[in-house]
């Protein structure tokens, strides 16, 4: 594999922010033009589309933990995880959680302001969904020095958890049961 100068690293991170920036601004501006209230089902669509892809990689992450598992940490398959590891971190699950975030927010402050016992609890369920992304970042380097956490029963069990926050957090924006 070709090694990247240090300059390239940083060229991406610029082009990411950038990207980052046009998405945003784009938002705002359509807010701006067209008003919430037009703005609103496409902000609510693109919310929805970036949690269904910040889950299907929290569900798919475990599973490449396993799998990574049990390969030898020197080999040429454990590379070929961690970089399918890494990738997925950073380029599906690391901006679908920014926009799920960002969306999220002004969701809750623009319809709800922030009120409702089911939004706070929806919120401590998406911090709490948040802190395990964190956990797998973690991990994502610690597999990629070939330090292997956790074994395959850990990671099944592991897999479980964004599941089990998913449920609950579609009941409480569906349900609103307090």
């Amino acid at each position: 594999m070709e090694r990247q100068t240090d300059a390239a690293p940083g060229r991406r991170a610029a082009k990411k922010a950038a990207t980052a920036l046009v998405f945003f601004g784009a938002i705002a501006l359509a807010i701006v033009v067209f008003g919430d209230d037009a703005a609103y089902p496409w902000i609510k669509a693109l919310h929805v589309i970036a949690i269904i892809s910040w889950m299907a990689g929290m569900l798919y992450m475990p599973r490449l933990f396993i799998y990574h598992g049990d390969c030898k940490p020197d080999s040429d398959q454990a590379r070929t995880f961690s970089i399918m590891e890494e990738r997925l971190m950073k380029v599906i699950m690391n901006p679908a959680m920014v926009v799920s975030w960002v969306l999220g927010l002004y969701i809750a402050w623009s319809v709800y302001q922030f009120q409702g016992g089911w939004l706070h609890a929806k919120l401590a369920a998406v911090f709490v969904l948040s802190g395990v992304h964190g956990y797998f970042a973690k991990s994502v380097k610690a597999f990629g020095r070939g330090d292997y956490v956790g074994n395959a029963r850990f990671w099944r069990l592991m897999n479980e958890v964004p599941t089990l926050l998913m449920i609950a957090i579609v009941i409480l924006v569906v349900v609103k049961p307090f």
